[in-house]
């Protein structure tokens, strides 16, 4: 009995020494808090389980601290680590920073809140040997060291992990497989890398986030195969590559986001036909086959952008190119072979060489590095006469079928790794294989090559007969280029006089004469024009003046005189002034036809031919651009030094009038409903900039990348149209001065380096003005507010305060007041201070695009992409539009890299940048 009570005497001296000393840390942690939070004492631990925020058990040891949005700042006292009984720690959306401490060996720790903090470091081993953790969520600490992934290896019951917006680095560890209870894991926004862990094949995961990373994952998506709980996933802006896995066990997914990866390959049936998918995105890949087909039940299907199918509308792949697809497939779906193999004509591909009758006769693949096998389906086509695959690293087998083709010639398939039976060709055909040091050794016959002469030369053609066929083979190819290319020109020559005759009506509804309209058809120009592809060269310019009023359509851009836009801008007077910046002056003007135009006016030195041709270039890409977002550019004029651009006039005032001037000009606030629809077609709009300049061959600093969102009337010679909204009416949201200094992202400020990231960061102005109706910079207000981003920031600390700077002619009620929140949020990502911290437009999109969903347009413009094939690159679009319009390349003389960067590299020439005299 005694030793019993000696027992229960050390048990309850235990719990009075625990509970004294976790008094003891809470008054640690208080005094760590900058201001200590309400209700907390630092100097005296009395009554401290009924300080706000802290639970206790019934033995006064600390359980739970609950201190979320509570506008803390100072930081979190390593003593945490010592409050053994503590079960739950919530310190989200407050400033804390310093280091996340250690909480290694809390056993009974469960959830873990630190999102939206300043923390600059994390402590070693901080959530090691956590056994009993389920939720680990610190996202939003954009300010933290770079850090890898932690040691959550004993947390085998993990739920849910978040960790995006972290500036995690490295790869994932495999440990996955350990954790049958997790649910979710968001990692997007940090700078992970290498490829997914094969562990994730066993895991129950339903939402897995890893997008947009700064650098990105790479391999294949193939685990995603075997995940079969998956329900939403976001690989968006990655290195992934390879093709769509099966994910046919995966009939939760709803989900999926592809878009801005290096996937190749058919969409498979397989994703199209999943039941539960409402959304999907698949844009910006290197996809192959025919544009996937999903069912009305997917209610947001994105495709468009840069992808290689063979056909837009679902149709079958011809024939040939599907075999070519196939024959891709063995090799894994090579990026370079999704590059150079796009289109739905095989003759007309890389490596590929037809015979008359348009029957494929030729493929050249050697020296391409690649893997993986040779299709068997190589025999399917029946004409072939040449195989070159020598110098890859192939394995396996040469497919027998390749002996069944009657045409072939030519198979060389020497300095690989191929294994299997020699196979028995014709003594027709050059067999040259040497350099596979396992073929013939694997079961069959040991002599199977030696029957035929293919054998007996097999290991000797490649260095000595293969000579005079490839001579041969040259000529051949040369034959038939110059036979093509003589037929090319007649055709081009032919539909240029139809096209002419039938195209371009707009400014040709001018009243009176050709001289009088200012535009002439190409050709009428007779000998005069001694400039590039037709415009007056830089010495007629000069001496021309203003009595250039002979004017003309090349390729489709109009070319408008400057007599012409005197006329129509009444000789440019300030009356008709829309807006001034440090690009030029914007005039109203209008058309004998009734069209209503905005003539932006640039001065600029003398740039040489060099910057005419560019000029040119760059014009020649923006008039062809349509999209239900933009601003259409309509035409141009070149008059001595003066470069001038004509756009579509924006007749319902600026975002900024109706944001900031509605009492004076007479228009009406605008409602919240028009506020998101219009930030939603901004994002939009820009979205497709950003993915055309993915591609562009357009130098850098002529990429949409300069755009800085704005409401005024200043734009750049680089401007692929202005940010529209349709159908509230259209209120232009055109480029924000770069002077402007409200709207400058801090590295666009510091260094000038202008990216997508900078237009994100002047996006996320746009939404606070929209939400506050003040502007980005307001000198009257005092310094604390008077920069919108500065205080806004202290406004997102505490969600509370947002309600009360919104704007004041905004009625809302709680679901409006959800979506606010919702765009606030967004607007302070987007305005992170690292550009890597920075969500792409994409991410905008999926943001704001729910919160409209109950507003639908009645009917889809028929132009939301119209101008641009976005299957095909830009230079390719180009060239396609030269050739439909029976006009001259201008750079047919391109090499495209196989391996491609995410902006390919520029077209010989080109200048490294452009001077503010090149009218910037």
């Amino acid at each position: 009995m005694p030793n019993h009570r000696l027992v229960l005497l050390f048990l309850h001296l235990s719990a009075v020494l625990g509970a004294a000393d976790d008094g003891a840390t809470i008054l640690k942690i208080a005094s760590s808090f900058r201001p200590a939070p309400s209700g907390w004492s630092s100097t005296s631990s009395d009554n401290y389980c009924h300080w706000p925020g802290l639970n206790c058990d019934a033995s006064n040891r600390v359980t739970s601290i609950n201190l979320s949005s509570k506008s803390l700042s100072g930081t979190v006292s390593p003593d945490i680590s010592s409050l053994t009984e503590l079960r739950s720690v919530s310190l989200q959306r407050n400033s804390l920073s310093g280091t996340i401490p250690s909480f290694a060996n809390l056993s009974r720790l469960q959830t873990i809140y630190l999102d939206g903090n300043a923390f600059t470091s994390v402590s070693p081993d901080a959530f090691s040997g956590l056994t009993n953790l389920q939720t680990l969520s610190m996202s939003d600490n954009m300010n933290l060291s770079p850090w890898t992934f932690p040691d959550l290896s004993q947390s085998t019951g993990l739920v849910e992990v978040q960790l995006d917006n972290t500036s995690l680095f490295g790869t994932l560890p495999d440990i996955f497989d350990s954790m049958n209870s997790l649910q979710s894991i968001r990692l997007s926004y940090n700078n992970l890398s290498g490829t997914l862990p094969a562990s994730l094949a066993g895991s129950m995961i339903q939402n897995l986030w890893i997008n947009n990373q700064n650098g990105g994952f790479t391999g294949t998506l193939e685990v995603l195969s075997n995940m079969t709980q998956l329900s939403q996933v976001w690989l968006q802006k990655n290195m992934f590559t390879g093709p769509i896995p099966d994910l046919s066990k995966c009939i939760g997914l709803f989900d999926l986001q592809l878009r801005d990866n290096q996937l190749t390959g058919p969409v498979p049936k397989s994703l199209i036909n999943l039941p539960n998918l409402k959304n999907v995105s698949l844009s910006n890949n290197k996809l192959q086959g025919p544009s996937p087909k999903f069912p009305s039940s997917v209610e947001k299907v994105t495709v468009n952008g840069i992808n290689n199918f063979c056909t837009d509308n679902g149709d079958p792949c011809d024939p040939q190119v599907a075999t070519l697809l196939e024959i891709a497939a063995g090799f894994g779906y090579p990026v370079f072979l999704s590059d150079n193999w796009a289109g739905n004509d095989a003759c007309k591909l890389p490596s590929v060489t037809c015979d008359a009758q348009g029957n494929v006769i030729t493929v050249n693949l050697a020296k391409k590095n690649l893997v993986g096998t040779i299709s068997p389906a190589f025999g399917n086509l029946t004409s072939l006469k040449n195989l070159n695959l020598n110098d890859n690293k192939l394995t396996g087998p040469i497919p027998d079928g390749l002996t069944k083709l009657s045409s072939l010639q030519l198979l060389d398939v020497s300095n690989n790794n191929l294994s299997g039976n020699i196979p028995t060709f014709s003594s027709s055909v050059k067999f040259a294989y040497s350099g596979n040091s396992l073929l013939g050794k694997s079961g069959g016959s040991g002599d199977g090559g030696t029957s035929g002469s293919g054998a007996s030369d097999g290991g000797s053609v490649g260095n000595s007969k293969s000579g005079g066929n490839d001579k041969n083979s040259i000529a051949l190819i040369i034959g038939i280029v110059v036979g093509v290319l003589i037929f090319v020109a007649v055709v081009c020559f032919v539909s240029y006089k139809y096209i002419m005759n039938k195209k371009y009506g707009k400014f040709g509804k001018m009243e009176g004469s050709d001289t009088e309209k200012g535009v002439v058809k190409n050709g009428a120009m007779g000998g005069g024009m001694n400039g590039h592809g037709g415009v007056p060269g830089e010495m007629q310019s000069h001496s021309s003046g203003d009595h250039s009023d002979r004017h003309f359509i090349e390729g489709g851009n109009v070319v408008i005189s400057m007599q012409v836009l005197r006329q129509v801008t009444d000789n440019f007077s300030e009356a008709n002034i829309l807006g001034k910046g440090g690009f030029g002056v914007v005039y109203k003007g209008e058309f004998h036809d009734g069209t209503q135009i905005a003539v932006k006016r640039m001065e600029c030195v003398a740039t040489g031919t060099k910057g005419m041709n560019e000029f040119q270039a760059e014009i020649a890409v923006l008039t062809k651009v349509r999209h239900r977002h933009l601003v259409a550019l309509l035409g141009y004029c070149i008059n001595g030094n003066e470069r001038l651009l004509v756009y579509e006039y924006m007749p319902q005032g600026t975002l900024g009038q109706h944001l900031f001037e509605w009492p004076e000009n007479g228009y009406a606030p605008l409602t919240w409903k028009q506020r998101v629809t219009i930030a939603l077609d901004v994002a939009r709009g820009v979205e497709y900039l950003h993915s055309l300049a993915q591609q562009s061959f357009i130098h850098r600093d002529l990429k949409p990348s300069n755009i800085l969102l704005g409401d005024d009337m200043r734009a750049k010679v680089s401007d692929f149209g202005l940010v529209k909204n349709a159908p509230e009416g259209k209120y232009s949201v055109e480029t924000r001065l770069a002077g402007t200094f409200g709207y400058l992202a801090p590295e666009y400020a510091a260094t000038g380096r202008v990216t997508t990231k900078v237009d994100v960061y002047a996006f996320g102005v746009v939404l606070m003005e929209i939400i506050t109706g003040r502007k980005a910079l307001d000198e009257t207000l005092p310094d604390e507010k008077s920069h919108l981003v500065t205080w806004f920031r202290r406004v997102l600390i505490n969600k509370g305060n947002v309600p009360k700077v919104v704007d004041d002619t905004i009625n809302f009620d709680d679901e409006t007041m959800a979506s606010i929140f919702k765009v606030a949020e967004l607007a302070g990502h987007c305005t992170a201070r690292e550009p890597y911290q920075r969500p792409d437009m994409g991410h905008a999109v999926n943001v704001l695009g729910p919160l409209v969903e109950q507003w639908k347009p009645t009917s889809q413009d028929d132009d939301e992409n119209s101008g641009i094939d976005l299957h095909m690159s830009l230079p390719q679009a180009l060239q396609r539009w030269q050739a439909d319009e029976g006009t001259s390349t201008i750079y047919g003389d391109i090499s495209y890299s196989e391996t491609q960067s995410s902006i390919p590299a520029i077209p010989s020439g080109f200048p490294n940048s452009f001077s503010s005299t090149d009218c910037r």
